[in-house]
């Protein structure tokens, strides 16, 4: 071994667990602090005990409370998409039809759907929209999850 380049070792290190037990083994620092040691492990003791190093529970806790709101926002945002009050501008339809429709008065999904049930060809004669434009409507309406109407449905494409 080369002089000088190895730590000094110390045969008598104490160690000391955070339950208050200590003991001596050989190291290269004088002192050694552990939490968790052979006298209050929960595997040698038996015991089931939670040992919290810097609020681990907490944070756990606090993601899991995160993840929950998450999932309860996105429930409340899955159900508004399929809500007839929705607006016409939060479809995803080409600007252009988007346009076309609130200029001709239809400002939810609701009054698209009432206009299906009572006459679809009103739709299919607005302008800006088209025969095409309805087909489209329609796509996205039901990729959306709305049901359409029979009348809506009867319309040849």
């Amino acid at each position: 071994m080369k002089k000088g380049i190895h730590p000094e070792y110390y045969w008598d290190a104490q160690v000391i667990c955070a339950c208050g037990n200590t003991w001596t083994t050989g190291a290269t620092v004088k002192v050694i602090r552990v939490e968790v040691c052979s006298q209050c492990h929960p595997f040698y003791t038996g015991t089931q005990r939670i040992v919290d190093t810097e609020g681990q529970v907490d944070r756990f806790m606090k993601r899991l409370k995160a993840a929950e709101a998450y999932k309860q926002e996105q429930e409340r945002k899955a159900r508004l998409r399929r809500s007839p009050e929705r607006p016409v501008a939060d479809l995803p339809l080409q600007a252009g039809y988007i346009e076309a429709l609130t200029s001709a008065g239809y400002k939810t999904v609701g009054d698209l759907l009432a206009q299906m049930e009572e006459d679809p060809k009103v739709l299919v004669e607005t302008k800006g929209l088209g025969h095409q434009g309805f087909i489209e409507l329609r796509k996205v309406l039901r990729k959306e999850g709305f049901t359409l109407p029979e009348a809506a449905e009867a319309v040849p494409v």
